[in-house]
């Protein structure tokens, strides 16, 4: 029985990395401009660490595999980002680049991947809506923040762009409308255990 928790952490992991090297394939999509618009969603991922976190019963451990379910989804995106199949090759300098151009995302990654791995721990064992909600209204919310005016982001002496709008409505309407079925997901399964 001691096997199984580690299996479900390894296989969490694994998919984690794989949701990863999928966005980055989105990403790489040029003939279809949604997915550039889908690969920089942000709210998928807070799901990621959301779901990672509902696999475990404890609440460190659900926010550790919160925060290792960002980091290898984030590994994943940047071994196809910097692999052979994009054209790049591996290198130090690659992989310097790589992770100071994404250093918002990852300071990002170690306050959310924790955090909403906690809020799928507790939607698990306390039937908790109010971590469900957040993550649900994440996609409901972000197209709107992402069309907000906001200054660069300066960090490790960089400037960072802090929004790039959705431009495909597909994208949008789709983003929101999987909020709103979250939420009513949540809300519907909340009064049924009720």
């Amino acid at each position: 029985m001691a096997g199984k928790p580690k299996l479900t952490v390894a296989l969490v992991l694994l998919l984690a990395a794989a949701f990863g090297a999928g966005d980055q394939y989105l990403d790489s999509l040029v003939h279809h401009p949604w997915g550039a618009d889908i690969a920089s969603l942000s709210a998928p991922w807070l799901l990621l660490a959301f779901l990672a976190g509902a696999t475990q019963r404890n609440a460190r451990r659900a926010a550790l595999l919160g925060l290792g379910s960002t980091f290898a989804a984030l590994v994943g995106y940047f071994l196809l980002t910097d692999s052979p199949l994009e054209g790049a090759q591996y290198t130090l300098a690659n992989t310097h680049g790589f992770f100071v151009s994404n250093a918002p995302v990852i300071v990002g990654g170690i306050v959310t991947g924790p955090l909403f791995g906690w809020f799928g721990q507790q939607w698990r064992t306390r039937r908790a809506i109010a971590g469900a909600l957040v993550a649900a209204a994440a996609f409901c919310l972000e197209p709107l923040a992402r069309r907000a005016a906001v200054r660069p982001i300066h960090l490790l002496g960089r400037g960072y762009t802090a929004t790039n709008p959705i431009d495909s409505h597909v994208v949008i309407v789709t983003e929101v409308a999987v909020g709103l079925a979250l939420a009513a997901a949540v809300l519907v399964r909340r009064r049924s255990a009720g």
